[in-house]
């Protein structure tokens, strides 16, 4: 299986940068892994939010193919704790998925096309993080997803 983790806009943070690496790097180690981020709209600024969001969900969709799982990751998707969301994954393992993609919208969130289109709807929590912050407790997520799968110490109970 491939997992690919798509995310609108590049982030300033390096910590952040730092830790992605780290939790993508050790991710790599059980599956294959893509990150790409998807560039920013110029001069948002100076548009609507909607416009804002459509712009960024015909960039997102020109990443995807038809064969793809999409995973949004929303703050209205469905909540799972660190075990589920490992039984998730591994599910799409076992149903021999090729192609997962996590989706992180921008700050607006995604467009109708973008939510059309998307298989699943995930929430990593009830709390709000900034679209950047997401990322490291994503990639923390997936890594500790494997560790769960994999019988490693990781994870503790």
């Amino acid at each position: 299986m491939n997992i690919c983790l798509l995310a609108v806009g590049k982030t300033d943070f390096n910590f952040v940068n730092t830790g992605t690496e780290e939790y993508f790097k050790r991710v790599k180690r059980y599956v294959n892994f893509d990150f790409r981020v998807i560039k920013d709209i110029k001069n948002s600024k100076n548009i609507d939010n909607s416009l804002q969001k459509q712009l960024e969900g015909e960039k997102i969709i020109s990443n995807i193919t038809n064969n793809d799982i999409i995973v949004l990751l929303d703050e209205n998707g469905k909540e799972m704790n660190s075990k589920i969301f490992s039984g998730f994954i591994q599910k799409q393992m076992n149903n021999s998925v090729k192609n997962l993609v996590f989706i992180i919208g921008g700050a607006y969130g995604f467009s109708e096309e973008v939510y059309k289109r998307a298989n699943y709807k995930i929430s990593l929590s009830q709390m709000t993080f900034s679209h950047q912050i997401i990322r490291l407790i994503f990639a923390e997520q997936l890594y500790r997803a494997f560790s769960i799968i994999n019988n490693e110490p990781y994870h503790h109970e």
